[in-house]
């Protein structure tokens, strides 16, 4: 699966291209942005955009008005055409987000149940009473998705709304050459509409890719061979920042460990779930580490364990927003991307997880845990990489199993001999490429 092997970069489009909050009707063709950042995404050596909500919306993307329109505020279905073909050409695949657990208020169906109630051929679409009240005084009672009436939830027991859905991403498919999807709140979604996704989706496109949003529980539930492919890994992002804030490496390594260590109740060994140090629900990274040293070595980490990697526009070169300041401020606009030593070593990271099979498929092994330094090691395929971090703002030298005594760091291109032990320098993570 190429998902396996690459790195994904997320764009939050209606933020990223400066669109309103409310969707006021106006055709803007801001979309084609994306394809201005072209050159700084080849730079990075990503290999996929994943892009959230792209159709039609009342607002922030999630409450979809037309599952088969691109929101007027970014452009047409033209527009959005032209930017998957230029992805296309520069070999980087285009997954796009799937909201099928809710719909917004604007949507067609739900528009003719409020207009026509009991007649309207739409009103099994949805989990609906007409005896209540909505909070919109809507002289009917509706389920919205977790108590948010603008978020209609689908009936996805009815055959007709699966069967719409599924012409919906066919069309994706057929119209823009998706490669996959992000599945909004998978852990909301039917099982059974997430098999036939997985059951029927190859036939339109060969090794189409499948991701659900899991926040937390077991990750099996939406993940295996006839559900998803992957699902967001909340726990070690929670742990990657908390490990280093804390300077206790010990809670990572051992969720790690618990993921996809050596032992038979390993719970997701040979999977490969998203690894993320920030997305557009949280704050970035930037805001929540507590020393800008560690940025460098959370990016290293996340590149080196299990999974796969994503950057969140704009965090690649260490942007601030904190989740108390509201979605808005996590979803900006920048005009063009930067670039600084950290987006330098991110590219590096991308670039030199692209050509090993140790770090798209390797098992984990803990070599070596104190409070302050780890190194594990990733093997498959006879290409072996030991992860290093030194969380510490003094040198640390490390004595453990090698089993070699020269590597090359896929970061620095340097070679790095250990023979007789390594002084790991303050504040530095390696991937030691034997």
């Amino acid at each position: 699966m190429w998902a396996y092997e690459t790195s994904f970069y997320q764009i939050y489009p209606l933020g990223f291209c400066g669109a309103p909050f409310e969707n006021d009707g106006k055709l803007e063709h801001r979309i084609l942005k994306v394809i201005d950042w072209i050159p700084h995404f080849k730079k990075l050596g990503i290999g996929a955009i994943m892009f959230n909500p792209v159709f039609e919306s009342d607002t922030h993307g999630y409450n979809t008005r037309d599952y088969k329109k691109i929101d007027v505020r970014l452009g047409t279905n033209k527009d959005f055409k032209k930017v998957c073909d230029a992805l296309h050409k520069e070999g980087i695949k285009v997954v796009l987000d799937g909201v099928f657990n809710h719909a917004g208020r604007g949507f067609f169906g739900f528009v003719d149940v409020l207009e026509k109630k009991w007649d309207s051929p739409y009103k099994d679409w949805f989990n609906i009473s007409f005896e209540g009240n909505s909070n919109y005084n809507d002289g009917l009672w509706y389920e919205g998705w977790e108590g948010n009436y603008d978020l209609v939830k689908l009936n996805l027991r009815n055959p007709a709304v699966t069967d719409y859905l599924m012409e919906s991403v066919k069309f994706w498919i057929d119209e823009f050459g998706i490669d996959g999807l992000r599945l909004d709140v998978a852990y909301c979604v039917d099982p059974d509409f997430i098999r036939r996704l997985r059951r029927e989706t190859p036939a339109w496109k060969e090794d189409f890719f499948l991701m659900g949003e899991m926040i937390g529980g077991d990750y099996n539930r939406i993940m295996g061979d006839d559900l998803c492919h992957s699902a967001t890994n909340y726990e070690c992002y929670k742990g990657m920042h908390s490990a280093l804030n804390s300077m206790n490496l010990f809670e990572i390594v051992h969720s790690l460990l618990r993921q996809f260590g050596p032992e038979n109740w390993t719970l997701y060994r040979g999977k490969h779930l998203l690894s993320f140090v920030d997305n557009h629900d949280v704050s970035r990274i930037a805001s929540v580490l507590q020393r800008p040293q560690h940025l460098p070595l959370i990016y290293t980490l996340m590149f080196g364990m299990p999974g796969i990697p994503t950057i969140y526009y704009g965090s690649e070169w260490g942007e601030k927003a904190d989740k108390s300041q509201g979605d808005p401020a996590l979803r900006p606009c920048f005009d063009k991307p930067q670039w600084n030593e950290l987006t330098d070593v991110i590219s590096k990271l991308c670039k030199g997880r692209e050509g090993s099979k140790a770090l798209s498929y390797g098992d984990f092994k803990s070599l070596l845990l104190t409070n302050r330094q780890c190194i594990f090691e990733r093997e498959a395929e006879g290409d072996r990489v030991l992860v290093v971090i030194n969380a510490d703002e003094n040198q640390f030298h490390a004595d453990f199993d090698a089993r070699a005594g020269r590597a090359t760091d896929l970061i620095t291109g340097k070679e790095i001999d250990f023979g007789g032990g390594l002084d790991i320098p303050a504040y530095t993570g390696y991937l030691l490429q034997i």
